[in-house]
């Protein structure tokens, strides 16, 4: 393999459009020009174009890795403040310090346009990586130099492989103490061979990298000074896009984008042909790839047309097969759907992404506080947002149930399920969320089948013994110990996705906060059958007022508690965890009883510990069967499926005489 990587040039300028107004789809301003020329007729003459991905797993480095290769490119003014991870532009993806939708940026170098896409790192947003590749033509596959092939990073390298995209492969973070980039190169090798890579994928050229940095070299031997060999690399080894530019128009839509000033925007790579603003374009139905006979499709006109510069949408008039391209003029664009000429309706095939795993019920609030603090509380509005997030979420499924205020939301895993619940109660909506569940399947014998899970977790060697203790309860089995010497052991387990509900929280108290645990769906396997649950049973308020701290001081002993003084409690609504097996039913708004005696003995000051607080990736993986979590813009709330405790009584008795019988 030829690694041998030349100097490049100095890097050209992007010129930038910069928006004055709140819309970045607002018509382009009379004498701005965008970074490209036009051919007569009006059609984007690009001459080189790359496009390409940007894989790996959560916290591996990719966003920090594209901001600099923004900077480098030119993408920024030498005097513009600039925030880190500048990808990550959605408020959740700040605070969580994660990505989770997959964005488009692109960049020139040396007369190329390299069109780039960010992806999300972590497994349960796999959907979103599985939909971008099909808009590049190979993958920069990023890999920590300490911990070398995670989980996620085999599920999409092997998602990336079996579409023949070419990859090049970054060893990122060398700058690490306790970094081992020679190991981690055999590693990938070894995930490559064992993903069936073709010899070509195998001869991928290996970069070592530091994001942080902005460096990149061929040879550790030879310290990098910029990101000059990474650029190199893309413009030798990425392949040009192979439309046909002068065929009919073809393009699949890959990502949507909303505008308050044009409605849908659909996102994707031309395939074959050219478009211009104001062509009159079909819009395919769903169904199988090939010449659609049915005359009923969709036509329109194209209305807007956009390619990606830097952090912003260039409004052009034409563009041409390669170029990934943001056009809008149709309201009904989905995501899969096919856009050709109007005289050769001809349909790719869609976009396939794995089915979802685990799946909630979303219920209308019904609780003794509902409509206090929502702004969106019906089953009209609840079902019209859940259905509104299948356009753009292609790995979750919405089904309706027998009851009109429940609908099943099923999704790849709690964190996936988690941020669309977080974003519909920022948006103000007030709705109930049952226990996650495993979605089960049939075996071809009527067997039940199950999804298992690739757990690996990082501890110390002190807290091994624990972990292995924990975990064989929930069904798991070993299937790899590595233990590198420096205090730290990696475990790899097969465990039935059942067991992992409520073990997160577990297993940070176990390792005292140290260890670190990642997971993705492996297969489907036998059933496991019962595991155990929930081993504490919980404090339930017996009627509605405000907690006061004297009730509190004489419960805490024996709980763990959910609220805090003052905070407005209902009955059924849980407010603490018992320390022994079974629910308790306890007045947490009794107050002091008013005497004439004053003694010191008889007025003592109360000291309540601080309430273990309620979020919602810890209350997915906490409520029983018997149990809901309300979820409203301001407070997250558990309580009982059945709030009176004469009818939770005769509840469990019917269940009981049900079982006997």
């Amino acid at each position: 393999m030829d690694t041998a990587i030349e100097e490049a040039g100095t890097p050209s300028r992007t010129l930038l459009r910069h928006a004055t107004t709140l819309s970045i789809y607002a018509p382009r301003r009379p004498g701005v020009r965008a970074s490209t020329v036009l051919h007569p007729g009006g059609v984007q003459g690009i001459p080189l174009i790359r496009n390409i991905a940007i894989i790996a797993h959560v916290d591996h480095g990719k966003t920090t890795l594209v901001d600099q290769m923004l900077r480098q490119a030119g993408a920024f003014r030498a005097n513009q403040q600039v925030e880190e991870r500048v990808m990550d532009s959605n408020p959740l993806e700040r605070e969580r310090g994660i990505t989770i939708l997959a964005k488009n940026t692109a960049v020139t170098w040396e007369g190329t346009k390299i069109n780039i896409v960010d992806t999300p790192g972590h497994a349960d947003f796999g959907g979103e990586v599985e939909r971008i590749l099909r808009m590049v033509d190979g993958v920069l596959i990023l890999v920590d130099a300490a911990e070398g092939p995670m989980p996620q990073t085999r599920f999409v390298t092997r998602k990336a492989l079996a579409l023949g995209l070419r990859p090049i492969v970054a060893i990122n973070k060398i700058d690490r103490s306790d970094a081992e980039p020679l190991r981690v190169h055999d590693e990938v090798l070894g995930l490559f061979i064992d993903l069936d890579a073709t010899h070509e994928q195998l001869d991928a050229p290996f970069l070592y990298t530091s994001s942080r940095a902005g460096t990149a070299t061929t040879e550790l031997e030879q310290p990098g000074t910029d990101l000059r060999p990474l650029f190199r690399a893309i413009l030798d080894y990425v392949p040009e896009p192979k439309g046909d530019p002068e065929g009919p128009f073809q393009m699949l839509v890959s990502t949507l984008d909303f505008s308050s000033f044009l409605g849908r925007i659909a996102i994707g790579r031309i395939e074959r042909g050219r478009v211009r603003v104001g062509d009159q374009v079909a819009l395919l139905p769903l169904g199988e790839p090939g010449l659609v006979q049915d005359e009923s499709f969709e036509r329109n006109r194209v209305t807007r047309l956009y390619t990606f510069d830097g952090l912003h949408r260039v409004e052009v008039e034409g563009a041409q097969a390669g170029d990934i391209v943001a056009l809008s003029g149709f309201e009904t664009i989905e995501i899969g759907r096919t856009f050709t000429a109007v005289d050769c309706p001809e349909r790719l095939a869609g976009i396939a992404v794995e089915e979802p795993t685990i799946s909630v019920d979303v219920i209308v609030n019904n609780s003794p506080f509902a409509g206090r603090e929502g702004k969106y509380i019906t089953s009209r509005q609840l079902k019209d947002r859940l259905y509104r997030e299948l356009e753009r979420n292609v790995a979750l499924r919405v089904e309706e149930t027998d009851s009109p205020d429940t609908h099943t939301v099923s999704g790849r895993g709690e964190l996936h399920l988690g941020i669309l619940m977080e974003t519909m109660r920022r948006e103000g909506y007030e709705f109930q969320v049952s226990r996650p569940r495993v979605i089960t399947r049939l075996g071809p014998d009527g067997e039940r089948l199950e999804p298992y899970e690739e757990l690996m977790v990082d501890v110390s060697e002190d807290y091994m013994g624990v972990v292995m203790e924990k975990l064989g309860p929930r069904r798991s089995e070993m299937s790899e110990m590595r233990n590198p010497g420096q205090g730290m052991v990696r475990l790899t387990f097969r465990i039935p996705a059942r067991g992992l509900f409520g073990y997160r929280s577990e297993f940070l108290t176990d390792t005292r906060g140290t260890g670190i645990m990642h997971h993705r769906f492996l297969d489907y396997g036998p059933w496991a059958g019962p595991l155990a649950g929930r081993k504490r049973g919980v404090l339930v308020a017996d009627r509605e007022g405000n907690v006061v701290a004297f009730a509190l001081g004489n419960l805490q002993e024996r709980a763990q508690m959910f609220v805090t003084p003052g905070d407005l409690v209902y009955e059924g609504m849980i407010a603490g965890e018992n320390s022994r097996p079974g629910d308790l039913d306890v007045n947490v708004t009794r107050e002091k009883k008013l005497t004439n005696m004053r003694t010191t003995a008889s007025d003592e000051n109360v000291i309540l510990e601080p309430p273990r607080p309620i979020t919602l990736e810890y209350a997915l993986e906490y409520i029983d069967e018997d149990e809901l979590i309300e979820i409203t813009p301001k407070t997250i709330r558990l309580r009982k499926r059945v709030l009176t405790a004469n009818d939770r009584k005769k509840a469990a008795r019917a269940a009981r005489v049900a079982d006997a019988s």
